[in-house]
């Protein structure tokens, strides 16, 4: 009896022979069809669950659309007529239902993300903040959702809590969304991506810019003999002050290899250290801006490596933390000069060193810029600044090491 409905011979089945109310009630065990190829099937257990027979690219096939406990009779139909609508333009609903099953959601494709570019940044402590900050401001609002179903909205209402009061965190949440989305739409889950204009539509936050604490650039001596008159470890005060002496970032200090130094045993001899001179040359992989950085050494920062040296424990590392191939930590540095009483990030020696440029020494911009390892924004600028300027650097970081060994103020 209950296959009745599909032994009707010759008689093209109505487009809407189910109703509502038969489907809720039915019990009897069989196949009962609605319009588009729509079927509704009945087990022996009670289970309803809407087949749909469709004819793909001429091969005749079934697809599932869900029990009718979840799917109700005219979301079933909706869907059939979408499938016979694809079906007959040439499409394939099968592969569609695959594909749009295969969406991850927001949460998944985040990790996906994370692990994917885990390798390739330089911060460990970027890296761990990148995934925490989608976990603790997005997965709750936005985990479970299907990376494809986003919208602004959704995107707008998992930052609003924060827009205006953790503001520096909203603004790297809002990025890294938009870098989890990128990733969907490279992968085809989505077309587009509703973290890229929400800004203007955000409440307006108030500009905070906050520059990095700098000493005055003649208070740096008395820093560096307080320093060295401190209880820190050995290793740490040599590290600050070859910081100082090379202009250079904490993380190029602190990272800082034997094999990273040429002593310019060539001499003449070595095309690459001509002047004999010797060189610091940092790997574009531990560098912010990607490039090779040479940073030719003065006589007192050669002095601290031989110092260093004597202190080695054999490792690789010129300045050790606390065991072997261990680096200093990130706030080693930063702790010992406010310890000491300098209200003053490690940072800003590199702004102490750039002001001392320009009032002191009166080097030119590009010298001074080349010297830091700043990148040139000037597209045209970039394009002609392919000189280091070595020679030059060298004597203005001769210059600036003379002046930070004159007696303290």
């Amino acid at each position: 009896m209950g296959d009745q409905n599909l032994q009707q011979t010759g008689i093209r089945t109505p487009a809407k022979a189910l109703t509502a109310a038969f489907v809720k009630s039915v019990k009897t065990a069989g196949k009962y069809r609605d319009g588009n190829g729509l079927t509704l099937v009945v087990k022996a257990s009670g289970a309803k669950q809407w087949v749909q027979r469709v004819t793909i690219r001429g091969k005749r096939t079934e697809m599932g659309l869900g029990s009718a406990r979840l799917v109700t009779l005219a979301e079933a139909r909706d869907a059939a007529l979408e499938n016979m609508k694809l079906a007959r333009s040439g499409g394939d609903p099968l592969r569609a239902k695959r594909e749009a099953q295969a969406v991850l959601t927001f949460e998944q494709a985040a990790r996906r993300v994370h692990a994917i570019n885990l390798q390739s940044w330089k911060n460990a402590k970027h890296a761990a903040q990148f995934i925490s900050t989608l976990e603790t401001y997005t997965f709750p609002a936005l985990g479970n959702f299907k990376v494809s179903e986003i919208s602004n909205r959704d995107v707008m209402d998992a930052l609003l809590p924060i827009w205006n009061t953790k503001e520096e965190t909203a603004r790297r949440v809002m990025q890294r969304i938009s870098t989890v989305m990128k990733w969907a739409i490279a992968q085809g889950m989505r077309q587009d991506n509703p973290a890229a204009n929400i800004k203007s539509a955000m409440p307006k936050q108030k500009a905070k810019v906050q520059h990095r604490k700098s000493l005055p650039y003649d208070q740096v001596n008395t820093c560096i003999q307080v320093v060295k008159g401190s209880g820190a470890g050995m290793s740490t005060k040599q590290a600050l002050e070859f910081l100082i002496l090379t202009a250079a970032r904490s993380g190029e200090v602190r990272g800082a290899t034997w094999d990273e130094i040429d002593f310019g045993k060539g001499g003449a001899a070595n095309p690459a250290n001509p002047a004999n001179r010797v060189t610091w040359t940092i790997p574009a992989q531990r560098m912010k801006m990607d490039k090779e950085h040479s940073v030719p050494l003065p006589a007192r920062a050669v002095e601290i490596l031989h110092e260093a040296k004597a202190i080695s424990d054999g490792g690789n590392l010129i300045f050790q933390g606390t065991s072997k191939d261990k680096p200093l930590s990130d706030m080693t540095l930063s702790k010992l000069v406010k310890a000491l009483g300098f209200d003053a990030d490690v940072h800003g020696f590199r702004t102490s060193f750039r002001t001392w440029t320009q009032e002191q020494g009166n080097y030119p911009r590009e010298i001074c810029e080349a010297a830091l390892a700043h990148g040139i924004k000037d597209k045209a600028e970039a394009a002609y600044a392919r000189s280091d300027y070595i020679d030059k650097r060298a004597e203005m970081m001769d210059a600036w090491a003379a002046y930070v060994a004159k007696e303290a103020v």
